[in-house]
């Protein structure tokens, strides 16, 4: 682990208030680093931050290695001489409680368009030669991402499998002819990213230089629907005639789900991706390094088997395991890279083989609190089954229903089960119950949602799994970060050893 024990607080940035209609990396950004700082906390976890596609979910993105304009400041570009007060003022209104994806993206847009104009026309020579190295240093992705962006609007969003064969396959004269008629568009889909991840560093220095990790995700399986497969269908195993995935991902059917889940992503072909020392993989765990500090590995069990379903089935039942070259793939990382900073999401029903891959190379892995209470004293969520310290833990994850929402939902008896358990009842409530819990635990790092440390109900669920529509919306109140919680926080954090060093000693 990168360091002792700490504390934090899971929000992905889309959730920040402001006037734009989305969270961004503007103001509100800095103002919850500062919360984050005040309140004792030395983790701040987000989602995927890959430009998103249908259903807006941050882990079916356009691709795997860029950012997602939408986050991108429009407050920043005034400030840098790209826009006017007058472009900002003309912006149209949107809800302050939820994310309108269609308004906002149309709404942005307009006003990328307007600030990569000006860019391109007036920008300082440092900034246009900056522009041009970040072009260069991120060209093994950032080519063929601009480019599938701008076939993608020229075909009106279709998925890439229905493009013209020619260009579908990537054939070199329709490449090159996509590439001159594009062109402004390559740019600009170029300028967006040069933008992200300019915001996003600025932000991550001062998050940083105040003594918070930025703890980021790593979606194990990418769209279909992406850069990435269009660009390197060898390592995916697509049909060869008709571009869909032939053989499909998810999980195999539980005690949770007679069917499973079908995810649709195509699986990888790992035999040639071994064959080619991971290469794709290593460049893109060095494109997250360049902007998180810590990483967890969503699905991590897919590394050791994953479940593969055939093309054309509508359910996981009739899948089958086909096992991954975990192993030799984190001894190459291990020997590339060198130790990083990994987190396995180990949730669910997991094999020993998968435990055994994770310990090996001292990964820590995933506990959640809503697990704990529905089973016998041996349930591993319960944090007197924690073996060792090397264990994230969570009230509840982007997938959980909020704490209070949860509570709320069981019944009586199964309440009577959490509170006996809990030995008490604060005036808190339930919420701050479940992060003085995970807090006294011996897991190194202990994450509370931001919906849980505010108190708030299922109104305020990021997400839920199943479910196509309604999600990733949730956003916040700059009022609501108020200073009574952050002290409240703060003072959890100390109790149980979590605060900085520096606060510590001091």
């Amino acid at each position: 682990m990168v360091f002792s024990r700490a504390s934090g607080i899971l929000l992905h940035p889309t959730s920040f208030p402001g006037r734009f209609g989305i969270g961004d990396l503007g103001a509100e950004a800095y103002k919850f680093v500062d919360f984050l700082k005040q309140s004792g906390q030395q983790l701040w976890q987000v989602l995927p931050l890959g430009p998103t596609g249908f259903g807006n979910s941050p882990y079916l993105c356009y691709s795997a290695m860029a950012g997602n304009p939408l986050l991108i400041s429009p407050e920043k570009l005034r400030d840098y001489g790209l826009l006017a007060n007058e472009d900002l003022d003309a912006y149209g209104e949107f809800p302050a409680e939820k994310v309108d994806y269609d308004g906002v993206a149309k709404a942005k847009h307009s006003l990328f368009e307007k600030a990569c104009n000006n860019f391109k026309s007036n920008a300082p020579e440092d900034q246009k030669a900056a522009f041009e190295e970040f072009c260069a240093t991120k060209s093994f992705w950032l080519n063929d991402y601009s480019l599938f962006m701008a076939i993608k609007e020229d075909r009106e969003g279709a998925s890439w499998h229905t493009w013209d064969y020619a260009i579908a396959r990537r054939q070199s004269a329709a490449m090159e002819e996509c590439q001159q008629r594009l062109a402004d568009e390559i740019y600009y889909h170029k300028y967006l990213q040069f933008e992200f991840f300019r915001q996003w560093a600025d932000l991550k220095k001062y998050a940083n230089d105040n003594g918070i990790k930025i703890f980021g995700d790593l979606a194990i399986y990418v769209a279909h629907d992406s850069a990435d497969v269009w660009s390197h269908p060898e390592l995916f195993c697509l049909d060869g005639e008709t571009g869909e995935a032939s053989l499909m991902a998810g999980v195999p059917p539980d005690y949770f789900s007679q069917t499973g889940q079908l995810w649709g992503n195509p699986v990888y072909r790992w035999e040639r991706l071994q064959q080619e020392d991971f290469h794709w993989w290593v460049l893109r765990i060095q494109s997250i390094l360049d902007y998180v500090d810590l990483i967890r590995i969503d699905h991590f069990r897919g590394l050791q088997a994953f479940w593969a379903v055939p093309q054309g089935e509508t359910t996981a039942i009739n899948g089958y395991w086909v096992d991954a070259p975990g192993e030799e793939f984190f001894n190459l990382l291990n020997e590339k890279l060198g130790k990083l900073p990994f987190i396995a999401e180990d949730l669910g029903l997991i094999t020993d083989e998968v435990e055994a891959l994770r310990d090996k190379f001292g990964f820590a892995g995933m506990k959640v609190l809503h697990f704990a209470f529905d089973s016998g004293p041996d349930n591993p969520y319960l944090p007197y089954n924690y073996e060792g310290s090397g264990w994230v833990v969570y009230g509840g994850t982007h997938d959980n229903n909020t704490t209070v929402g949860w509570f709320e939902e069981r019944s009586p008896e199964a309440q009577e089960r959490v509170t006996r358990y809990l030995g008490f009842s604060s005036d808190w409530g339930i919420h701050w119950d479940l992060i003085r819990l995970a807090m006294s635990s011996v897991a190194v790092y202990a994450v509370s949602p931001l919906q849980d440390i505010l108190g708030l109900g299922s109104e305020a669920k990021m997400n839920t799994p199943s479910v196509s529509e309604g999600n990733w919306a949730w956003r916040y109140q700059s009022e609501m970060l108020t200073e009574e919680v952050g002290d409240r926080l703060k003072s959890l954090t100390e109790i149980y050893g979590r605060l900085p060093e520096t606060e510590e000693n001091g």
